[in-house]
Formats: structure tokens, sequence, C-alpha cells
């Protein structure tokens, strides 16, 4: 990896994202085994080819700060190794490496992984970029209004397709369908396809049942929870987590959706 010492900002996020991946990679190879801190460093620098820059191995400690931060690694290996270097990744970091190429504590892999599933407008997109952003900064009160945004967003798209398919064929849709207010929308939606599940494909129909719902349901909760400031902790890491999980199996039923209305509904 060749780096010009004078970086753009973009290009700086770019090799920080990349390291950030290679040092995931480095230490789920070694999870299994005691971790201490230079020889996951020296591994990750090789591996990544920034020996000897100084502005990207500083890129490496900030993204193994961050880890720590997040609460994905702990000092120590046990009570008698209990000091740096050596340390350990916690529970929340073992289920997260699980996932890795697509968890979101690795925005890029997560990113990668939602557009292999669906094409996403920018809307969305942007949503779902910022709430990558405030999850890895551990602002989980942010991070379910900005998924809930997300999610929101798909399912206006979601229902401007069901007015347009409607309205081309002459029917008038309820006043709730086009309400302002996201519950009401959802509530329409799903009155409106459970008269049509008989006209859906088998697979369409049993994801749509089993999903769409417990989906939409969960993410609409967390937003409204966290933008009532009624606790101090209305959401936690698991349930955002669950939602950012969540939003890209949303999004593909939502397409899913969209194209059986386009062609299919009567």
């Amino acid at each position: 990896m060749i780096v010009d010492k004078k970086l753009s900002k973009q290009v700086k996020v770019m090799y920080s994202a990349d390291i950030r991946q290679g040092l995931l990679t480095v230490i789920n190879r070694r999870a299994n085994l005691t971790l201490q801190l230079r020889s996951i460093l020296d591994e990750a620098a090789v591996e990544l080819k920034i020996n000897g820059n100084t502005e990207m191995e500083q890129t490496l400690l900030t993204v193994l700060h961050d880890l720590f931060r997040n609460g994905y690694l702990a000092w120590g290996h046990n009570i008698a190794n209990a000091q740096p270097p050596f340390f350990h990744i916690t529970k929340q970091g073992r289920i997260a490496l699980q996932t890795l190429s697509r968890d979101p504590m690795n925005p890029d892999g997560y990113k990668a992984y939602l557009l292999t599933q669906v094409s996403l407008s920018a809307i969305p997109m942007s949503y779902i970029t910022e709430a990558l952003d405030t999850y890895n900064a551990n602002c989980h009160k942010a991070t379910a209004v900005m998924v809930g945004c997300a999610a929101e967003s798909v399912t206006l798209e979601l229902r401007e397709t069901l007015v347009k398919r409607m309205t081309s064929l002459g029917h008038n849709p309820p006043a709730k369908l086009k309400n302002w207010k996201i519950g009401e929308v959802l509530s329409s939606i799903k009155n409106i396809l459970d008269n049509q599940t008989s006209n859906m494909p088998q697979p369409l129909r049993e994801k749509y049942n089993a999903f769409w719902t417990a989906f939409t349901e969960q993410i609409r909760i967390n937003r409204n929870d966290a933008g009532h400031p009624i606790s101090v902790d209305p959401v936690t890491q698991e349930s955002v987590h669950a939602s950012l999980l969540i939003l890209p199996d949303q999004a593909r039923l939502a397409a899913d959706l969209k194209d059986w209305i386009n062609t299919s509904y009567t």
C-alpha cells in the first residue's frame, strides 16, 4: 500500500476503513489465542503494508483505541495477566466478530453487505451512514433515531409505489395511507396488503406474513423510545445492534413488495 503523506480527507477515511477491516481480521484470526498488543499491531501493520508510515500507524492505533472504547476489547487475559499488553475480546466483541463481514462495528462491510441485498436511494443510505457513525461512537439513542429514519424512508417509498399503483388502477388510496404519521402509514399498508396475500407468490407471502410487522415494529419502537426523554437509557446497545442487523432484511422485503405491487397488485 503506497500512501501519499498529503492525503485528502476522503482518502484518509478510505484508508481508515481498510485499516479497521485489516485489524479486525487479525484479531478474529487470533481470537482463541492469548492476545498481546504489540504482536497484534505488528501483524496488522505487516498485513496492511503500513510499516514505517507514521500517519497510517497512528490511524491503526486510533482504530484499536476505538475498539477498546466501544467495548469490543478489554485489558487483561486473566487474573495473572490482568494488565497491558494483554487484552481479550469481550462478549460484545465476540458476538460482533461472528458476523464480522457485515456487523455494524465494521461500517464498510455492513454497507457492502447491505448493497448486495437491495439497491437503496440516497435518503435511506444517508441515514444508514450516520447510524453506523453514531453506533461506533457509542451514541445508541442517536443510532436508534437514524436507523428508524432509514427504515421510515424505505417504508415511505413503498407507500408511494402502492399509491401510484392504486391510482393507476382507479382505486382511491385510503386517507391513512397518506397520513404524515408513520404508524398510521404502516397500519394502512398492512391492511391493504393483508387483503392481497392470496395473490402473492408463496415465498413472498410467507416472508410478508412472518416478518414485515416484526421488522418494522422493532425498529420503530426503538426509535420512539429513543425519541422520548423519559429514561436515561431508553435503548440498549443490543437493541440498536439488532435494529441495524434487521434493516437490510426489512429493506429487501420492501423492495420485493414494491416489485410485486408494480406488476401484480390488483
